[in-house]
Parts: structure tokens; sequence; C-alpha cells
């Protein structure tokens, strides 16, 4: 079974799409993990500030933070395997690792609201 993780730098909330200025990359990699976990695949997301433990207790992830500092994130592990260091994969990269198709990663998702009023 395929797993995937990602070790992201320190940011203010788990996926880093908030604030008053947020990065089009985090969106695109959000989107991407938002599809991954649809189609079934394991795919978890850990965050410095938030998530030190998880940091702490993976000896890839230790041993990178060790050698290289925190510069090395954000890490992606395959199956426990470090195959992205210094940045998030690119499309062709998801594809290759998940067997999807672009489309499939990249489909924005779509989240019904629903507002209920109380009336006085």
């Amino acid at each position: 079974m395929l797993s995937i993780e990602i070790y992201d730098p320190a940011m203010c909330c788990s996926t880093g799409v908030c604030g008053p200025s947020v990065d089009p990359e985090l969106i695109r990699v959000s989107t991407i993990v938002h599809n991954l976990k649809s189609k079934n695949i394991n795919i978890n997301r850990f965050n410095l500030a938030s998530e030190p433990d998880a940091f702490v207790s993976n000896s890839v992830i230790n041993q990178l933070l060790a050698e290289q500092g925190p510069s090395v994130l954000p890490v992606v592990l395959l199956n426990g395997q470090a195959i992205k260091m210094k940045g998030y994969p690119s499309i062709e990269e998801w594809c290759t690792w998940t067997g999807l198709s672009e489309a499939d990663l990249v489909k924005k998702p779509r989240i019904r609201l629903e507002i209920k009023t109380n009336k006085f």
C-alpha cells in the first residue's frame, strides 16, 4: 500500500493556507492532498510548529534535520523513503508516484456550505 508523508516547515496552521497573503504553492499542495485522500491514498501532512513530535519520532526526518537543519523542509516520504527535499513535488512527480492523472490531482474540491439563520 502506498504511504506518503509530507513534513512541512513551521507554518501558522496545518496547511499554511491562512493569513493575509496565501502562498499559491500551499494551495496547490492542499488541493492535491485533499484529492489523494478522496482516492483513499494514505497521505499525512505534519507541521513543524504544531506537531514537532512527528519530526522527532521519524528517524529519517530526525536525521535530515540534524544534518541539514530546517532548511531541508518540506520533505516528502514515499513508503518511508525521502524522495523530495527542500520543495514540494511537481504535478508530474505526484502522477508518477501515485499512478493518478493530473486531472485527478488538481481537481478543485467542492464544498457545500449551508447557512442556517435563527428567526427571532
